[in-house]
C-alpha cells in the first residue's frame, strides 16, 4: 500500500491540467495544486512531517512505513471533517504540540512498540489534518486538494525517511547525533511556534 501512494501521487502530477493552474487569479484554480503546496508553505508542518519520518526511520523494522501511513490516513479523515466546517478547538496549538514532542521523540531517539507511535502520530495528524481543511480555498475541488495535501505529505515524510536513514547510515554514531540535534532544534522551533504569535 505504502508503494502505491508515491505512484499515485506521480499519476496525479502528470495528468493535471498545467493551464488550469498556470495564472493564478484568473478563472478555476486548480485544487491539486493548492493542496500540494500548503503544507509547504508552513514551517510548522513541514517540520511536523519531516519529524514523523525521521522518527519512522529511527525505529525502523514495520514502522518505518506504519507510522507515516498511520499519519497520512488520519489526516485525510480530518481533513475531511475540516472540510465540513467542523470546529476543532485548540487546532493551532496542537500544530505547535505536533512539532515539539516529534522532535523530541527524534532527538531522545525514543523506543515504543510501533503501535504505540503509530498512536502518537495519528494523534497529531487530527490538527494538521483539521487545519489543512478548513484552510481549503471555496474555488478548488476537495477531491484533487485532498490527494494534493496527501502527496506533499507523503513527500516530507518520505524525505524524513531518507534523511534519518542517510545521515545515521554514513557514519553511525555521529550520523545518529545529527539526527537527534535536528530533532531537538525542531523541538525549539516548536515551542517558538507556541509562543509567538
Amino acid at each position: 500500500m505504502i508503494r502505491l501512494i508515491p505512484r499515485l501521487c506521480a499519476a496525479a502530477l502528470a495528468f493535471m491540467p498545467l493551464a488550469a493552474s498556470a495564472h493564478v487569479g484568473i478563472g478555476h484554480t486548480h485544487g491539486f495544486v493548492n493542496g500540494f503546496t500548503h503544507p509547504l508553505s508552513g514551517i510548522d508542518h513541514v517540520l511536523a512531517m519531516i519529524a514523523v519520518g525521521l522518527f519512522a526511520a529511527q525505529l525502523g523494522g514495520r514502522a518505518l512505513w506504519l507510522v507515516p501511513l498511520s499519519f497520512v490516513s488520519v489526516m485525510g479523515l480530518a481533513g475531511g471533517i475540516g472540510m465540513a466546517s467542523v470546529g476543532m478547538p485548540f487546532a493551532e496549538v496542537g500544530i505547535g504540540l505536533s512539532v515539539v514532542v516529534l522532535g523530541l521523540a527524534v532527538a531522545l531517539r525514543l523506543s515504543v512498540p510501533t503501535l504505540a507511535a503509530m498512536s502518537l502520530v495519528g494523534l497529531f495528524a487530527v490538527f494538521h489534518g483539521h487545519a489543512h481543511g478548513v484552510e481549503m480555498p471555496q474555488s478548488v475541488s476537495g477531491l484533487a486538494y485532498g490527494v494534493g495535501f496527501i502527496c506533499a505529505t507523503v513527500l516530507l515524510h518520505a524525505i524524513g525517511i531518507g534523511l534519518g536513514i542517510a545521515i545515521s547510515g554514513a557514519d553511525e554514531a555521529n550520523g545518529r547525533l545529527i539526527v537527534r540535534i535536528g530533532g531537538a532544534a525542531m523541538a525549539v522551533a516548536g515551542a517558538a511556534i507556541l509562543v509567538l504569535p
